[in-house]
């Protein structure tokens, strides 16, 4: 039985993101708020299937907000039924993408 901590599951997270995926300060730094971690976080951490409003002034049209490709979205389908395992680990990866983009903005305040 894995018996990890939230805080302890999300940060060994993030070290995997910085490892294996080479999710570096450096890569992350090419994201700002609009484009990126947060957005992306929200995604995963979301239970249910969340969408975006796009007023196009002729036409309004509902989307996924995700930000990258199909290809890094690791998100189960959104009819899925998922086991609280699934689910931990969804939240798992939503805040280690929160702490990169804590990061992100602290880097960016730094001179």
């Amino acid at each position: 039985m894995d018996t990890r901590s939230g805080v302890e599951r999300i940060a060994d997270e993030r070290r995997r993101q910085i490892e294996f995926e080479k999710h570096s300060a450096d890569h992350d730094d090419e994201y700002n708020g609009d484009e990126g971690l947060a957005i992306a976080a929200a995604c995963y951490a979301s239970p249910v299937p969340i969408y975006e409003l796009r007023d196009r002034g002729w036409s309004k049209e509902f989307r996924d907000p995700w930000p990258w490709s199909e290809e890094d979205d690791k998100r189960p389908e959104p009819d899925a039924t998922i086991s609280d395992d699934v689910r931990i680990r969804l939240l798992e990866k939503a805040g280690a993408l929160i702490a990169a983009e804590i990061d992100r903005l602290l880097r960016k305040k730094t001179p």
